[in-house]
């Protein structure tokens, strides 16, 4: 995400001054600002890009990301701001545009919430400062239920923090419904454990912050997400600080770890992890599902099956986060093998499909790699990517649905090393596609096809 910070004048009227609503502008002393941020809330929208009168001060906005305080000077007309999806086969507005009339020192929010099909503006506002010495929250409750309404009413308690599984309810709750919002609240300074149930309901949370350090001073803007990052949270909370935003994930978040042979003269492999065999008698070129395990640090080797304590990889010791997913390869011809570590990105967006294309063939080296209609002759056609290293990868591009055909050819050159492959996804998928060296006594070099979804209780 790309935040404008010099000044910048809009339509000859406006500037964006300093993250703060006081009134540094010494040309207009008595000018008076406000102070406006930008928070993705809508799950399954695609990354956006945010305009005030018709300018891009926000660009590549992705969801859970939120903005700094951008501070803009009061006028007597309204400001148009608008909310553009970054699609591909084009931006379209999802908010606005929309006239707003701001006040002096005040701090709005405007939250994009709800999922892209009913996608919504949620303007926050609050003003002041936090009492000297107290740390202040205000919430919103940006979660819709599973029905018609989008209801999901809910219970909050924020509770001093004393152990990990303490009894929930010291505290009186907060209850509030989807679009709701708890305060602005003061706090003491101190350590806390946030926790969402159901409404009435005790027995069942929803979301559990763990220990939440609060200092004097924070002033933070806390919005009930839903999760998409696996594990039994509905929701997952980000915070807006005034300089950008930060998550607090449920303490019960998994990471995800998939694993895969790709190095073409190498045996079967065993995958060690803390000093036990997780996966015996790996072939070239299987990979595994993306498989859901407590965020830790874990010890990992590769071994020959055939000969177990010789370690062509490792052992090394992996810090696997929650809410992050990997993809660990094992790449390269034997004498040289090593691990390619790969951070996946398994969120679904409704209006299109993500395709990453990761190069693991050692033979090919540099390489050109052509995503076309079926059909397409790739000599009328430029490449879609253009000089692909061998161990590099594309990153997801957005795709429309539909079929595509898959061709990699050495750099500069239009001689199919890989394909055609056909290809089918859909808008909401998020697809791996790994080119590889040939199988042993074949001489076609070939594409190994995943979906990246988290795979849970096995």
């Amino acid at each position: 995400m790309k935040f404008f910070k010099p000044l910048i004048v809009l339509g000859g009227a406006v500037a964006l001054a300093a993250c703060s609503s006081d009134n540094n502008n010494p040309r207009n002393p008595d000018a008076e600002f406000f102070s406006l941020q930008v928070l993705h809330a809508s799950p399954d929208a695609p990354p956006v890009n945010v305009f005030v009168d018709g300018v891009e001060v926000l660009s590549n906005v992705d969801y859970k990301e939120g903005s700094a305080q951008l501070g803009l000077q009061v006028r007597e007309a309204p400001y148009s701001i608008r909310v553009d999806g970054i699609l591909p086969g084009g931006d379209a507005a999802v908010i606005g545009p929309v006239d707003i009339n701001f006040a002096a020192d005040t701090v709005y929010t405007i939250a994009a919430i709800n999922g892209v099909a009913d996608i919504e503006p949620a303007i926050l506002t609050q003003s002041g400062d936090a009492s000297a010495g107290s740390a202040r929250i205000f919430v919103l409750h940006a979660t819709p239920g599973p029905g018609a309404d989008f209801s999901l009413p809910v219970d909050v308690y924020v509770d001093a923090y004393s152990e990990p599984n303490a009894a929930i309810g010291t505290s009186a709750p907060f209850s509030f419904d989807f679009r709701g919002t708890i305060g602005p609240a003061e706090l003491a300074p101190g350590d806390y454990q946030i926790r969402v149930t159901l409404a009435g309901d005790l027995d069942t949370v929803v979301y559990d912050s763990g220990r939440v350090p609060l200092a004097a001073g924070d002033d933070l803007t806390l919005a009930a997400v839903p999760n998409v990052d696996g594990g039994p949270a509905a929701v997952s909370l980000v915070a807006l600080t005034g300089s950008g935003s930060a998550e607090f994930a449920d303490v019960n978040v998994p990471t995800g770890l998939r694993i895969g042979h790709l190095s073409p003269d190498t045996p079967e492999v065993d995958v060690v992890v803390d000093g036990n065999i997780f996966l015996g008698n790996v072939p070239y070129p299987a990979v595994t599902d993306i498989g859901a395990l407590p965020a830790a640090t874990y010890n990992v080797a590769v071994q020959a099956t055939i000969n177990p304590g010789t370690f062509p990889i490792g052992p090394v010791d992996l810090d696997l986060e929650a809410g992050t997913w990997y993809t660990v390869l094992a790449v390269d011809f034997l004498a040289n093998i090593e691990p390619l570590i790969l951070s996946d990105d398994g969120r679904s967006v409704a209006t299109n499909a993500k395709v990453r294309i990761v190069h693991a063939s050692p033979t090919a080296q540099d390489v050109d790699i052509y995503v076309v209609a079926p059909g397409t002759d790739i000599n009328t056609v430029d490449p879609t990517l253009s000089a692909v290293p061998f161990k590099a990868n594309t990153g997801y591009l957005a795709l429309p649905e539909g079929d595509y055909e898959v061709t990699v050819t050495p750099t500069g050159t239009k001689t199919a090393a890989i394909g055609p492959a056909a290809i089918s996804i859909a808008n909401g998928g998020v697809y791996t596609a790994i080119a590889r060296d040939p199988l042993p006594g074949e001489t076609e070099f070939g594409l190994v096809v995943l979906t990246d979804e988290l795979v849970e209780g096995n």
